[in-house]
């Protein structure tokens, strides 16, 4: 029983990491769309959402057969349902990929741009927690899971930031609401990200040792 099990943990573990692969993809091209304004690339990542449902679907249920099939116990029965806890963020993320993209769209045909608003730390921060978070998976390193946990808080901190600009964006020119609310909008979705890669990061410490750190401040 045991060898059959392990057999269809690396196949799942298999199409699980190309899943993390194709959602990594997705957040990058919907950041490169509010970079460089590119429509094309906005309206791929709208258009790949389906197939990441479609993804999420294929791993929650091989999740739920293994768990019904087989009874794993310890670290195999931890990693499935890690991975089944994981699986639902990743989802998230893509569809706040999506978001963004949608975002992006809609600025390019305002054609408007705000000279007080440049994403590119916060899109690159964002970025950095969903790679490393999916790496600490891949690699089975709690102490990169736990440095994807700490760098929540500069995201915050940098959403909270932006909240600011547009209140103080919104007193000057109150007719650029639209225009505002689509740079707040991105800065959520990015801000919401950082909290998906940090709950992957939290699943792989469970993952490793057992520990439950949520809410753990």
């Amino acid at each position: 029983m045991s060898k059959y099990l392990q057999v269809e943990l690396t196949r799942l573990k298999k199409r699980f990491y190309e899943y993390c692969a194709v959602v990594e993809e997705d957040v990058r091209n919907a950041v490169r769309s509010v970079y460089e304004n590119d429509k094309e690339l906005a309206m791929q990542v709208i258009d790949k959402d389906n197939e990441i449902d479609k993804m999420e679907i294929e791993i929650e249920e091989e999740c739920l057969k293994l768990l019904a099939l087989y009874q794993p116990v310890a670290i195999d029965l931890r990693l499935i349902i890690s991975m089944l806890k994981i699986n639902s963020d990743l989802e998230r993320i893509g569809d706040l990929a999506v978001s963004i993209a949608e975002r992006s769209l809609r600025i390019n045909e305002l054609d408007q741009k705000h000279p007080q608003f440049d994403f590119t730390i916060m899109c690159e921060k964002s970025l950095l927690m969903v790679k490393n978070s999916i790496d600490s998976l891949i690699d089975f390193d709690e102490q990169k899971a736990k440095a994807v946990m700490e760098a929540d808080e500069e995201i915050d901190a940098l959403h909270k930031n932006v909240f600011q600009t547009v209140g103080d964006a919104l007193k000057d020119k109150p007719n650029s609401f639209e225009l505002l609310s689509q740079y707040l909008t991105i800065s959520r979705a990015l801000e919401r990200i950082g909290d998906h890669a940090t709950n992957i990061a939290e699943d792989v410490v469970y993952m490793i040792n057992g520990t439950i750190v949520r809410h753990q401040g």
